[in-house]
């Protein structure tokens, strides 16, 4: 893979970290990626307790943003209650790293 470097861009393109943040940058949105990662197979109502102070509304609409950007894949079982689970795409685990490194910098703070 070629070196990438930090940059501003060019004018009319779009920065590939603004095009980013603009899919995880949502309050809650990494939180919900973070327990993910950690967590693997979760469902609503686990996310909801693991996520103090996200509303179910919020935690729905994140949820819904992230499997429309393919970072989340939600799975329905037919069953009688609904079971709903969330997973990450592979294209959501390659964010690990990120986390990985965000928690590094998190821990000199």
């Amino acid at each position: 893979m070629e070196e990438v470097k930090l940059s501003k861009g060019t004018p009319g393109t779009k920065c590939p970290i603004e095009a980013a943040l603009g899919i995880i940058g949502s309050k809650w949105t990494f939180l919900i990626i973070r327990d993910l990662l950690i967590d693997g197979t979760v469902r609503f109502g686990e996310l909801l307790k693991s996520l103090e102070g996200i509303s179910p509304k919020t935690l729905s609409v994140r949820l819904r943003e992230l499997e429309e950007s393919g970072i989340v894949v939600r799975t329905v079982y037919p069953e009688v209650p609904p079971r709903v689970e969330y997973t990450l795409t592979d294209k959501g685990k390659q964010l690990e790293s990120i986390f990985i490194e965000l928690k590094v910098w998190g821990l000199k703070l």
